[in-house]
């Protein structure tokens, strides 16, 4: 039993992946055009002849629906026999598909194995997503209704994601505004004259009859005025009698034993989890490999030029141009914490982040 097999993440929710699957117009866009065979249910012919790994037409039976997590088919190709499952799981960036090919009667040549796993795996990661992208779009409604256009496009249909990502907006919007509030109390406050304070030390008597009684003693005896020189050494002194108390009360901090060694920095690791046709989905794990738990962390991502994020998991965050500050909890002592997100790219071929960093220290993986 020979066995062909791959996965991939998709952010969209399981009902469109299954259409992609079921489809037979979609599915001659993203793998290979397929016919119905007349007056026989289940059954069609996909047109794979030519392809990378496929010597001939495959003649297909569906043998088990479960819309929308599981698809079984019974494969026929030139003789060699093969079952394929696809099965669809849902998660919280969308769904996650997986295909497996396992042959029954018959084996692939060594020429035949491996093109015939990339063909299903670049079918996978790059046609499937930009067709599931381009379904996505068609779902949208662009009509212009009664009150006028709005910020947010309404969705025909139930799309997963969509009321997720709405009330994350809302609570943006909510977060600026409770933001614009504060900052405007702030400078208010700041404005306001201060009240003079009741507690505040009285000022200092004036030294005028310490330099008057001294001149008369600097004339009494030498009939010059010498008060000048008298009255400077009283103030010297006077200045510098805080200066003792001062120093003294600064050595113990100095002592290197009473101040606590700082925690080691948090560590990050980036990777892309799954790249697609026009972008693809990153992650950001942040440890800590300290023996307490740390504080509130950081993590700014730089993306490529024309690259913008499209949803994100686990953090909260914010774009400025390339830079995406994501921002969460603590992380407690040994564990970690891991951020997902969706980046879309202008071009064809997704580009990876230029930069990734945690604390102003740079992440591994980049």
């Amino acid at each position: 039993m020979i066995e062909i097999g791959a996965q991939v993440d998709l952010s969209h929710p399981p009902d469109r992946v299954w259409l992609a699957l079921t489809d037979r117009e979609l599915l001659g866009r993203w793998f290979a055009e397929a016919e119905t065979v007349a007056g026989v249910p289940d059954r069609l012919v996909l047109h794979t002849a030519g392809l990378p790994g496929f010597d001939a037409d495959v003649e297909v039976e569906v043998t088990e629906r479960q819309v929308p997590e599981l698809l079984a088919m019974r494969c026929d190709e030139a003789g060699r026999l093969t079952e394929v499952t696809c099965a669809v799981t849902a998660t919280k960036q969308g769904s996650r598909l997986e295909v497996r090919e396992v042959t029954t009667h018959g084996a692939w040549s060594a020429e035949q194995h491996d093109p015939r796993e990339q063909q299903l795996r670049q079918a996978l990661t790059v046609r499937l997503p930009a067709i599931l992208d381009w379904l996505a779009f068609q779902q949208v409604d662009l009509r212009r209704g009664e009150a006028g256009m709005t910020t947010e496009l309404p969705t025909i249909g139930a799309l997963g994601a969509g009321p997720a990502r709405a009330r994350r907006r809302r609570r943006a919007v909510v977060a600026v505004l409770a933001g614009a509030v504060l900052v405007a109390g702030l400078a208010a406050w700041v404005a306001l004259p201060g009240e003079p304070d009741s507690a505040a030390a009285p000022p200092p008597p004036t030294s005028s009859p310490s330099p008057s009684s001294s001149t008369g003693a600097a004339v009494a005896s030498t009939g010059t005025p010498k008060a000048t020189p008298s009255a400077r050494p009283s103030r010297t002194g006077a200045s510098a009698s805080p200066r003792p108390s001062r120093t003294p009360s600064g050595k113990p901090s100095s002592n290197p034993a009473s101040v606590p060694p700082p925690p080691p920095p948090l560590t990050a690791n980036y990777r892309t989890d799954s790249s697609r046709l026009f972008g693809y989905t990153g992650e950001v794990v942040v440890g800590n490999p300290g023996g307490a738990p740390a504080a509130d962390w950081v993590v700014v991502v730089t993306l490529a030029e024309g690259s913008s994020v499209d949803d994100v998991d686990g953090a909260d965050w914010r774009q400025d141009g390339r830079a995406i500050t994501f921002t969460g909890a603590a992380v407690p002592a040994g564990g970690s914490r891991t951020v997902r997100f969706d980046v879309r790219d202008s071009r064809p071929k997704a580009r990876e982040p230029e930069g990734c960093t945690v604390g102003g220290n740079p992440c591994a993986g980049l």
